[in-house]
């Protein structure tokens, strides 16, 4: 009889272990952005591995305020409906963490993830995007440019530190914008190192996460971010890089004048 028993435990745990390690695991929206502890036994994976799996839409914002809709301005009701759409459809907003955990090292997403990214430093990014976000349970990654901090219109070291306390993530965009492919020896350390440092001071986070000027970067520029720790680096839409996929992670801008239903359309082609 114990034997017996022994044999109907054995087979329940092997039913109810998930086929895949990639198997998407349904999250409840308000805690799905808080990155599990990574498991540093798990090898990272290869530039072909990580090629290989399934890209997570990210979508990128700068300018959210009631101007003439562009490739880079947002009206308010127009984000606002954007927002809903992604949680009508059943989305859950993901950290730059739990990308990266699952890119390296295959650990499982929410059944339909999106990343929520903004550069600039704006301050409607603090003031709107950050608190229709949160109606969701969405949190947002803030690409932050250091030059602008505290300057009219742009967010001040207070908000930021208190986007952090609140769960969403704060990254580099450089100190004023410069592109990278440009860059002397001082300039990394001015544009990098230096605003990384600023950053971790306000938040009292790491800052590992990195997102190129005009979304431009070439391969010879990965190296002098790795050195200065960063993990990740996003650009645009241009195609990965062969060899350091992790550096050029690709994110969609969200124009102006797309409804909810025609973002939605362009992640499911585009990612």
């Amino acid at each position: 009889m114990k034997y017996t028993l022994l044999l109907i435990a054995a087979a329940t745990l092997v039913a109810c272990t998930p086929s895949s390690e990639h198997e998407p695991v349904k999250k409840d929206t308000a805690t799905a952005t808080t990155p599990a502890k990574t498991d540093t036994t798990v090898a990272i994976a290869d530039a072909a591995t990580i090629l290989a799996r399934k890209q997570v839409p990210i979508l990128c914002y700068h300018d959210i305020r009631n101007t003439a809709p562009g490739a880079y301005s947002v009206p308010i009701a127009t984000f606002q409906g954007q927002m809903k759409a992604l949680a009508d459809s059943g989305y859950t907003s993901v950290s730059p963490d739990q990308y990266y955990d699952y890119l390296t090292r295959g650990a499982a997403l929410p059944e339909k993830p999106v990343m929520i990214t903004f550069d600039d430093n704006d301050e409607e990014h603090y003031k709107i995007a950050a608190p229709e976000m949160e109606k969701y349970g969405f949190k947002g990654v803030f690409f932050i440019m250091r030059i602008t901090i505290g300057k009219p219109k742009y967010m001040t070291k207070e908000q930021i530190r208190e986007l952090s306390d609140r769960g969403h993530v704060i990254g580099s965009h450089t100190w004023d914008h410069h592109k990278v492919t440009e860059y002397t020896e001082a300039d990394w350390e001015k544009q990098v190192t230096e605003t990384t440092q600023k950053l971790e001071e306000i938040t009292g986070k790491k800052v590992e996460y990195f997102a190129y000027p005009f979304g431009l970067w070439k391969p010879f520029v990965i190296p002098e971010l790795q050195k200065r720790n960063m993990k990740a680096a996003f650009q645009l839409a241009a195609k990965r890089d062969s060899l350091q996929p992790l550096y050029s992670i690709r994110r969609m801008i969200v124009p102006g004048d797309w409804d909810g239903k025609r973002m939605l359309k362009w992640m499911k082609a585009n990612f």
